[in-house]
């Protein structure tokens, strides 16, 4: 097992060093377009065009209001912006909610049948009169720039999608800390994935759309309670071109428990895992470029290698656990407290190591580049920490339940 174990912990962590580098060297070829983007606002614009913003509910009359508001605050020309809410049979107060809003001129309010957020999408995009249309979840909220900086990136004609940055809002606590290290992550990959024109997925929160998306291709599908996953990847195979907009912001609520966490999580990955089984003519067919030759691969390969590398640990961790009861019942147990004294004879050179420390360093990095594109300032702080310490432990749990979901078809629900 030892031999087998260290073969195994190789290939997965050069696999990793090998993304990472790739990452970082697209990042730094890319860091002067990345400050142009930054500085690229809508002031240009003389016919700005006519937007769609959904937002579908169920069950959210607590966060509802709030970001119908943020809404409302955008930065964008009141004749040009609507806002479609619809109700998908919430049995809570969520319609009652809705209601304060139904004179509003820039709002439109319908109630349905509960059918899923996918029915909820296409029941509005059923109704659509604007050239772009975007979805707002109703427990997310929308800065007020949001839209000003995605509306340019549709200057270029064959931009058909633009996906924003997703940060987390008011963070508070461990967990939520490490998530919002998480989500600074997930802003830097997607921004290289714009440039490698291999992103796959259009968040949930803000992710706009020409019309014409939905009409030559479609509507959002069920696709695992994964929409987002999906109606990316159908754009990618069919040649549509998705941007990442990281300096368009919008926030949402992440979850507080551990149990809301992994629910949450399980579907996300459980989602992914299926999607990429629809979507497997993708994978490793140049005809996809990046998408199809690496990012999807390596998305892949990322979900092996986790639940690979966390049963090596988990058996290494056994193992010894095992030795040391079989010393102490053979010698029983003894201590000797021995004075600290630093060696470089000490030191692990093997190769392995080696690898391992260069892959974390890479991975360190990553997060500082992407606190200082989400964030504004490079800084360490305790959600790095956090991140650093307890991730590793915890991404397993979820990313193997979802695998043992995908493969023994249990279902991922979405409450």
């Amino acid at each position: 097992m030892p031999g087998i174990s260290n073969i195994i912990t190789y290939v997965f962590l050069f696999a990793s060093l090998n993304f990472e580098v790739f990452l970082l060297i697209t990042y730094f070829e890319n860091r002067l377009d990345i400050k142009a983007e930054e500085n690229m606002v809508s002031e240009g614009i003389i016919d700005y065009p006519s937007v769609t913003i959904i937002v579908p509910c169920w069950n959210e009359e607590y966060t509802v209001s709030k970001t119908i508001f943020s809404l409302l605050d955008l930065n964008y020309p009141k004749d040009k912006l609507k806002i479609t809410i619809i109700d998908d049979g919430s049995t809570d107060n969520t319609w009652q909610k809705i209601q304060e809003f139904k004179n509003h001129p820039q709002i439109d309010i319908h109630t349905k049948v509960n059918g899923g957020k996918h029915t909820a999408l296409n029941y509005g995009i059923s109704k659509l009169t604007t050239d772009l249309v975007g979805c707002l979840d109703a427990d997310s909220y929308v800065d007020k720039e949001a839209l000003m900086q995605i509306v340019p990136y549709f200057k270029d004609k064959e931009t058909m999608a633009v996906a924003p940055s997703v940060k987390l809002w008011e963070p508070k606590g461990p967990l939520q800390l490490l998530q919002k290290v998480e989500y600074g992550i997930g802003i830097f990959t997607r921004k290289m994935f714009h440039y490698m024109q291999a992103v796959y997925i259009t968040p949930g929160p803000f992710s706009i759309f020409r019309r014409e998306v939905f009409e030559k291709l479609g509507g959002y599908e069920h696709a695992h309670n994964t929409e987002d996953i999906e109606i990316a990847l159908r754009m990618q195979k069919n040649g549509y071109k998705i941007v990442h907009a990281h300096n368009a912001v919008v926030y949402t609520v992440a979850p507080s428990t551990m149990k809301k966490l992994l629910k949450q999580r399980i579907r996300w990955s459980y989602g992914f895992i299926q999607n990429a089984s629809d979507y497997r003519e993708i994978f490793f067919n140049k005809k996809y470029g990046n998408l199809g030759m690496m990012v999807l691969p390596m998305a892949g390969i990322s979900i092996i290698s986790i639940i690979s590398l966390s049963a090596i640990m988990v058996y290494n961790l056994l193992h010894f656990a095992f030795n040391l009861y079989q010393k102490i019942q053979t010698v029983g147990f003894t201590f000797h407290f021995t004075k600290f004294s630093f060696d470089w004879f000490y030191i692990n050179t093997e190769i392995l190591a080696i690898i391992g420390v260069v892959a974390t360093l890479g991975t360190i990095t990553m997060i500082l580049i992407s606190k200082k594109m989400s964030e504004g300032k490079l800084r360490f702080g305790m959600d790095l920490i956090y991140f650093l310490t307890l991730y590793m432990f915890i991404a397993p749990l979820w990313i193997g339940k979802a695998a043992y979901n995908a493969v023994f078809k249990v279902k991922a629900s979405w409450r």
